[in-house]
Formats: structure tokens, sequence, C-alpha cells
């Protein structure tokens, strides 16, 4: 039996992965986070894989906080890009596999089609920065790893945009959302399943590969969405990201071409709209039997 460390478990991505594992067969999955093993301690990672007989690790830990990250570099630097070098050193010397999770936020955004794994990287935030010297670091240190980059995150768990605007929907009459920058939301059960697939496989190709769900639409498409299927009676104001000052600079374009992993690992990439319905769905479910909404 194949035994796959789980970091980052208590993230949006890590919990999906714990709910899809349950059909998961021939894996002994080992969840942790912080809590379990901090993945700066180099030497605390080696004895855990050791102890455990791991012989795959997925990195799902990461510093996302993409504002605040601005002003918390050297942190963020060190979980990005620190901690990712401690699993490629130890992997490697352990003749282990890694499979990394990164960010279109490696790019600057200014591209017209979407991005393919070997276009020229170009990060313009503190976040981007720290997670592209991640892949660097890893590549370096663990030249057989995979890196999977995605974007747009969500799910019916931890903090992200759909259950942001499901909360400001129900609070509001009206909100306001970026409408020129485009990108595709990705369902993290969806990103979760390409993972086990990955897994699954037994062809494990190391490379830079990119994982979304398909399709391509604005922040302000994506809330009109929410709202429509949450069956919430909110209007959305399109604007512009001039007029939406952020700390960190949101790359204007992120869709990223999913060619090479489809071909590769023979992985689904559903249509954005479908994803999301399914997962308002189960949220929603979730919510009534505990008798609230947001």
């Amino acid at each position: 039996m194949n035994s796959v460390l789980i970091t980052g478990a208590n993230g949006q991505l890590g919990m999906a992965l714990r709910a899809g594992s349950e059909c998961f067969e021939g894996f002994k999955l080992y969840f942790t986070d912080i809590d379990t093993l901090d993945i700066l301690d180099k030497p605390a990672v080696e004895s855990y894989i050791k102890s455990s007989g791991i012989d795959t690790v997925v990195n799902c830990a990461a510093y996302t906080a993409v504002d605040k990250a601005e002003d918390d570099a050297e942190r963020c630097i060190r979980i990005n890009c620190d901690a990712v070098r401690n699993i490629g050193e130890v992997a490697a010397s352990l003749g282990v596999r890694v499979i990394h999770v990164s960010t279109d936020y490696v790019f600057d955004g200014k591209g017209a089609r979407p991005y393919r794994e070997e276009d020229a990287t170009n990060p313009v935030s503190v976040y981007g920065k720290s997670k592209l010297a991640g892949e660097q670091a890893l590549t370096a240190a663990c030249p057989d790893a995979v890196i999977i980059r995605t974007a747009w995150l969500y799910s019916e768990t931890g903090a992200n945009f759909m259950k942001t605007m499901l909360r400001l929907g129900m609070e509001r009459d009206r909100v306001g959302v970026v409408a020129d920058q485009q990108g595709t939301p990705t369902y993290a059960g969806d990103l979760a399943d390409a993972i086990l697939k990955v897994l699954a496989s037994g062809a494990f190709v190391p490379g830079i590969y990119h994982y979304t769900d398909e399709g391509v639409c604005t922040w302000y498409d994506f809330a009109v969405r929410i709202f429509e299927i949450a069956g919430l009676k909110c209007s959305v104001d399109p604007l512009a990201t001039a007029g939406y000052p952020t700390r960190a600079v949101r790359p204007a374009y992120s869709v990223l071409d999913k060619t090479k992993i489809r071909d590769t690992y023979g992985v689904i990439t559903p249509p954005w709209e479908e994803s999301l319905r399914k997962c308002l769905q189960h949220h929603i479910m979730i919510k009534q039997q505990e008798n609230v909404f947001i």
C-alpha cells in the first residue's frame, strides 16, 4: 500500500482531498497541518516521512493572504519557498515523490491567450514571487517533482470568494465586483480529484502542469452566477480594477492552458459553472442541516 502525506490538510484543498480520499483505495493517506507537522522544521519533516513510511508528499500548505503578504514578505517567503525546499531536499534524499501546488500568480497577467507551462513567468506581487521561488527551489532540490499551478480556488470550506459573495448577498441589496480581471474559478473538489488521479495513474511524469476548471469569466461574472444559482436577489455592479485598489497587484488575465495535464494524466476539467452549481448545492445542503445559510 502506498503511503501519502498531505500537508496543509486543514485548508480548502486539503479538506477536499480528505473528502475525495474516502473512495480512494490502495493508498494510506496521512493528513497534517501546522499543529501536527511544521514543514519549516526540516528534521521534523524527515522524521515524519521516515517513521510513517511515506512514499509521496502532496504539499497543499501555503501562505495565501495575498494582500497581507505585501507587508509580511519574510513569513510568506519562508512558507512558500523555504518550507517547499525542505520538502524537496528530504524527498530527494529518501527517494520520495512530491506533488506541489502552485498558482497563476507566477504570471504577470499581461497575456492574451491561456498560459502554457513553458511561458515566461513574471510575478507582480510578493505572494506570486514567493510561489515562483518555491517552484524553483523544489525543482532544484527534487527535479522529479510534479508542480500543479491552479487559480481562483473555492470550496464549501474556508475563506473564499464564493462564500464571501454568499454572505454579502444575504446582507446587502447590491455589491460591486471587479469586472476587468479574467480567469477561471476552480472548485477545490475538482483539483483534489485531479491530484488523486495523478497519484493513482502509476505513471508519475515530473514537470509543471496547469489545472483549473474549464472556461473563462471575470470576478463580476462569477459573482452573478453565484447569486443566480443560490437564488439571492442581490444586484452586482461591475467595477474597474483601477477604482478598487488592493495592496497587492492581481494578474488581469490568468487563464491557464490545461492540455498537458489532460494529455499526460487523463484528468477531467469540467466547466466552471457546472462545478460551481455542484459546490453551491452541497454547501446549501450542509447549511440547511445546520439550520443556517451562509
